[in-house]
């Protein structure tokens, strides 16, 4: 399977309202085909750049947004500092050795008063814990929580800790893309019954915006 289809063609629509109405300069770090990106330029006046390393969806993106770095995005990279309105990390960190290093690296990008904008997975996802009770076992697949390219898992928590303890404050934080829905009546019954304590086990990603401190 190549770069291009390994991952869908996504302007991801969920994240979309988490960047600041009044941005005007956007960082969408591994940007893929640049969906992202190219869905915020027809809905608003904004520059975005991109940064991706995989040569087929580099190209893809070079066609859509205003600038795209075909590179693994370090300390070395061509970009202007204190430029950007709004770094995005959309399910990026967590095929990162070190996270904590990219976000502290991302400051040196981030203007005045802009923000980081994150999606993680939910390793508490429901259909998650369901494989690792029931099935005893963490069977890696092509996409999702479970995805083979992971290096770091997340929990809500864990996400937030991260965050933080880069110098970050979390303004924003919520869960994406919900799928909890079964067959099975004891799902459901338990979705309902419990709700207020399951309720973190509902989403299969979370969002958060945060600040420099």
């Amino acid at each position: 399977m190549n770069d291009v289809t390994h991952y869908p063609d996504s302007p991801r629509a969920e994240m979309q309202r988490f960047i600041p109405a009044d941005a005007q300069r956007v960082l969408d770090v591994g940007c893929h085909t640049g969906a992202f990106g190219h869905a915020l330029k027809q809905a608003r006046r904004i520059e975005v750049w991109g940064v991706e390393p995989a040569r087929e969806p580099a190209a893809v993106a070079a066609t859509r947004l205003d600038h795209v770095l075909a590179e693994e995005l370090g300390a070395d990279s061509p970009l202007p500092e204190r430029h950007f309105d709004a770094i995005v990390f959309n399910d990026v960190l967590e095929h990162m050795t070190s996270p904590w290093d990219m976000l502290e690296l991302a400051q040196r990008w981030l203007a005045p008063h802009g923000v980081v904008v994150i999606s993680l997975p939910n390793l508490l996802h429901v259909d998650n814990l369901e494989h690792m009770l029931f099935e005893r076992d963490f069977r890696y697949e092509g996409r999702g929580v479970r995805d083979r390219t992971h290096l770091r898992f997340f929990t809500r928590k864990s996400a937030l800790r991260m965050i933080e303890s880069c110098g970050y404050t979390v303004s924003e934080c919520c869960g994406i893309n919900e799928s909890w829905w079964s067959p099975s009546l004891a799902r459901r019954a338990a979705f309902r019954l419990f709700a207020r304590w399951l309720d973190e086990f509902k989403p299969q990603q979370f969002a958060f915006v945060a600040r420099l401190d």
